[in-house]
């Protein structure tokens, strides 16, 4: 049953500032922001947030939710649950499931799905391939969140290598085209050395040296020089490497830039140091490079040369990450995890609340032109994230939501926890309990 909801006493971090105050949801908006608000009817839900920071849900721009096609790893009900419990209230899922999304046929059957799952509000990307440009020209940039060219290969083999269809792609739409940037012939290389010496069993402290600091940034720049060339809007995807930071520009605010970049959560949380513990538990392409790129990432995220905080979330199995080297797939889960992690970044120091909320709730809607989302205004929709930044907790197998059943984070112990999380207004999460309640919608985008 819907209910109105009156916030009492919360800190409210909003562009650029805290301010403590009320807010008023009614239906599946912020009626009212104030100092003080006051209401008589005895059916109002009132939550005293005295202490707790208020956020708009984070907008996560990347995420592999693996249906339809995968879905003993995941699907959009399951990893939608987890995330509203990470306080993340809009998604945005990449097209390399099976069959892939590369025609309207199958894009539709994706909307069809989240429309009856998902818990959180959705869009999804369009995938690019060699011989699909058809396809391409069809999607209505009103109601599909971009374009995805994986310009590396990643999960779902969809690498798109020929140049001149590369080129066209980027002449042919106005969409935000996100990339996924490594060259390929360079990883095939490093590969093939390091199988000659180990056969399947490398390291996996080797993965930053065979999916390298240069594959990364042969590739990213190529991209860039491209879409400067053809005027295209490129958005490049889950940056890895320090080198590659200096590519981009803090020059213009974001909504007229036309070249934008994205860090994930665990190439800022993990070094090479990290693969002796955690091993391929942490193996995702990119992969995570040197303290040093961690340290240079931070500082372009902070200094506005990096956009947007994402999680690139992409559950496997246990059973298939638990594999050799060569046979363990890259990525991990983290959509439940995300905004804990940057809020115990704060605690050590290193960003403050009104950096994350810039970054992983502000930016994403205004890179997607994201409708009446991302932001905690009157008439905006009520997606909101009341976070208790001193109530620790532990991540273990009885907490994680995601179907796959583990995490990466797995014995930490975060100091922050998020207590209560709305969507369109309708209370979804609270204090461990996910809400039988499918209160998700389909994005819209300002274009």
């Amino acid at each position: 049953m819907k209910r109105d909801t009156l916030i009492k006493n919360a800190k409210i971090v909003n562009e650029g500032k805290i301010v403590e105050g009320d807010i008023l949801i009614e239906d599946n908006i912020i009626k009212k922001i104030d100092n003080s608000i006051s209401v008589k009817s005895a059916d109002i839900m009132v939550i005293d947030a005295e202490g707790n920071y208020v956020f708009p849900g984070m907008i996560d721009d990347q995420v592999h939710f693996r249906e339809p096609g995968l879905t003993h790893k995941a699907n959009i009900e399951t990893e939608s649950k987890a995330a509203i419990a990470g306080g993340i209230t809009s998604f945005i899922e990449m097209p390399n499931t099976n069959p892939q999304t590369t025609t309207i046929e199958k894009l539709d059957e994706k909307f069809a799905i989240a429309a009856n799952a998902s818990y959180a509000n959705y869009s999804f990307m369009f995938g690019g391939t060699n011989d699909n440009l058809d396809e391409i020209l069809k999607v209505d940039p009103k109601t599909v969140a971009g374009l995805k060219l994986f310009l590396g290969s990643s999960t779902g083999n969809m690498l798109v290598d020929d140049p001149k269809v590369i080129e066209k792609i980027f002449s042919s739409t106005d969409m935000v085209i996100s990339v996924h940037c490594e060259d390929e012939a360079t990883i095939k290389r490093n590969l093939e050395t390091y199988k000659a010496e180990y056969g399947d069993d490398i390291p996996m402290e080797l993965h930053p040296i065979i999916r390298s600091e240069e594959a990364c940034y042969i590739s990213s720049s190529r991209a860039i020089e491209l879409a400067k060339k053809t005027g295209a809007r490129l958005h490049v995807f889950h940056l890895s490497t320090g080198k590659e930071t200096s590519l981009f520009s803090n020059k213009i605010p974001l909504k007229d830039k036309k070249i934008t970049a994205e860090v994930c959560v665990h190439h800022l949380w993990f070094s090479d140091e990290d693969y002796a513990k955690k091993g391929s538990h942490i193996k995702w392409n990119p992969a995570v490079k040197t303290s040093k790129d961690r340290d240079q990432l931070w500082k372009a995220l902070l200094d506005d040369r990096i956009d947007v905080i994402a999680t690139d979330h992409a559950p496997h199995t246990l059973e298939e990450k638990n594999n050799n080297y060569t046979n363990a797939p890259s990525g991990g889960p983290l959509v439940q995890h995300a905004l804990v992690a940057l809020m115990e970044a704060h605690h050590k120091g290193k960003i403050s609340v009104e950096k994350i909320v810039e970054k992983a709730c502000h930016n994403p809607a205004i890179l997607f032109n994201v409708e009446k989302r991302g932001f905690i205004k009157e008439g905006y929709f009520a997606d909101l994230v009341i976070v208790n930044p001193q109530s620790p907790w532990t991540v273990n197998k009885s907490n994680i939501l995601y179907k796959c059943g583990w995490s990466p984070f797995e014995g930490n112990t975060f100091k922050s926890r998020i207590s209560h999380t709305f969507v369109n207004g309708q209370l979804v999460y609270n204090n461990f309990n996910v809400l039988d309640v499918k209160a998700g919608q389909r994005l819209t985008f300002n274009r």
